[in-house]
């Protein structure tokens, strides 16, 4: 009598490709709806969430620099622009309490979220810092990074995301049908 075994061999599964989309907006005009349909869509979809997304603090347009980012694992909130008082003109970003929430979001990558939603690819982005380092800690983690992406931007961005790079508008029902893709 013989015995014949056969060896099943598991299929092998390539691991995900890490996608970067930007949703593109106008100049000053960050796209707040498309952020909250975003973070809606990514937990009715059951994927789980790092990263922040921007707040206003007053919604008059020579105080927009006064934003505040919650932190979407903790809700923590915190101020990234420097006060630069009554009658100043343009933005200062506050250095370091960008690195502060960057250290804070890099983190929260052990807990192998599934999308890390980031408020803006900046000036900092533009000229190689800002959040780029976290940007590619979450690639290398295989983890799908969505970045507000203002239109004077966009060309960094192009350069910066390559052939990884998707680009959305800030459209509640393509955002939702990109997330369902996710899956």
């Amino acid at each position: 009598m013989s015995v014949s075994l056969s060896v099943r061999t598991p299929e092998v599964v390539p691991p995900r490709t890490p996608s970067l989309a930007a949703i593109v907006y106008p100049q000053n005009k960050y796209p707040a709806a498309a952020f909250e349909a975003l973070v809606a869509s990514c937990r009715r979809n059951r994927l789980s969430l790092a990263g922040v997304v921007q707040h206003p603090v007053d919604a008059a347009s020579e105080r927009r620099c006064d934003v505040l980012l919650e932190d979407l694992s903790t809700g923590r909130r915190t101020s990234i622009y420097e006060d630069r008082g009554a009658g100043a003109s343009g933005c200062r970003l506050d250095e370091s309490a960008l690195a502060e929430v960057a250290a804070r979001i890099e983190g929260s990558l052990g807990d192998a979220p599934d999308v890390l939603v980031l408020n803006k690819f900046g000036k900092a982005e533009c000229s190689g810092g800002g959040l780029l380092d976290l940007i590619a800690k979450a690639m290398e983690c295989n983890v799908t990074v969505v970045i507000g992406v203002p239109q004077s931007n966009l060309f960094a961005w192009r350069v910066f995301a390559g052939e990884f790079g998707t680009e959305l508008s800030a459209d509640s029902g393509e955002i939702e049908r990109w997330v369902e893709g996710l899956r």
